[in-house]
């Protein structure tokens, strides 16, 4: 930086992240006060400058948030003002992705908007857009998943993913329920209260497989991080459940049951015992998986779940068993 020409020479960057790099290559350069004093009065300006336009930014996003949430609020009786009511959940679904914007948008009165209006228009279109926006807004936002539980948003969306007549709005409802359950104790606790783990078996035995993937992976990060519910799902039927779901046509959602099962069992000798009842058949089950599949490459995933299935539950078996790898 001392040297005059090199601080004529300067790219000045065009962008927030481009300003940050630059105060750092400052603070590295000027390792002296008389250093400091000679940044050129054109600098100081650009400085200046950047600044106020990186929180302008800020300001011009939610004034965009405000100005959506108000076509959102007016009455629509025809096609193009419904495209707009879709443009809108759709911009601000991008603008949420910004953890302070999704802040914001909760303080502007948007999540009730959500939940109280749009979650149960009647146009399937509004209502996923409307489910999927109170998941972006959700997720890693305690303040916002806080503001949506009180608002009741778990009942609405348990309701939308057992109920709704739009598989995409299934879904969405789904992937909203997660972002207000993982890492969230009080939603985990209101999901448990409202028999979400009911729903979420509801959801695998649908017909539409993409709700039926996500929903028994669901199943099996919340087993996995609160085995705690593992004695209350067992108690459900859950194993008996997912056992039954094995024996539908085989597909790659069977995987993800099968990763469930694991994750039932790990540590739980009561969950063991269920699946080693004689009347669920479940380890000739797993044989007959194995033969299956053992030479399908695609499929050496689930083939490593049902060995360790058959390893936890029925070890003592084994020995005259033997799978031809």
């Amino acid at each position: 930086m001392a040297d005059g020409g090199h601080e004529g020479n300067r790219q000045h960057p065009h962008n927030l992240q481009g300003l940050l790099h630059m105060a750092i290559e400052a603070g590295n350069e000027s390792t002296t006060s008389d250093q400091m004093e000679q940044m050129s009065e054109e600098r100081r300006q650009w400085l200046q400058e950047a600044m106020h336009s990186a929180f302008a930014g800020q300001v011009d996003e939610v004034q965009q948030m405000k100005e959506c949430l108000q076509e959102l609020n007016t009455d629509t009786s025809d096609e193009e003002g419904y495209d707009r009511k879709e443009s809108a959940l759709e911009f601000l679904a991008d603008l949420c992705e910004n953890l302070d914007n999704a802040s914001d948008f909760c303080k502007l009165g948007g999540m009730e908007l959500l939940l109280n209006r749009y979650l149960s228009c009647p146009e399937a279109e509004l209502r996923w857009r409307a489910a999927d926006l109170v998941g972006t807004c959700s997720q890693n936002v305690p303040f916002v998943q806080e503001c949506a539980l009180c608002l009741g948003a778990m009942s609405k969306l348990l309701k939308l993913l057992d109920l709704d007549s739009s598989e995409q709005v299934r879904i969405k409802a789904l992937f909203s329920i997660s972002c207000l359950i993982r890492e969230q104790e009080a939603g985990l606790a209101e999901f448990v209260k409202l028999d979400g783990f009911s729903v979420l078996m509801r959801a695998m035995q649908s017909e539409v497989e993409k709700l039926k993937i996500k929903s028994a992976f669901l199943l099996q990060n919340l087993l996995y991080s609160h085995p705690e519910h593992k004695g209350t799902l067992c108690s459900m039927g859950m194993i008996q459940q997912l056992v039954s779901l094995l024996r539908t046509e085989h597909s790659p959602f069977h995987e993800h049951v099968l990763s469930a099962l694991c994750s039932m069992v790990s540590d739980f000798p009561l969950g063991i015992a269920e699946c080693r009842a004689p009347e669920l058949g479940f380890e000739e089950l797993l044989k007959d998986r194995c033969r299956l599949i053992q030479k399908q490459e695609e499929f050496q995933e689930e083939l490593e779940f049902c060995e360790r299935l058959l390893k936890i539950c029925f070890q003592d078996t084994l020995d005259d068993y033997s799978m031809d790898r």
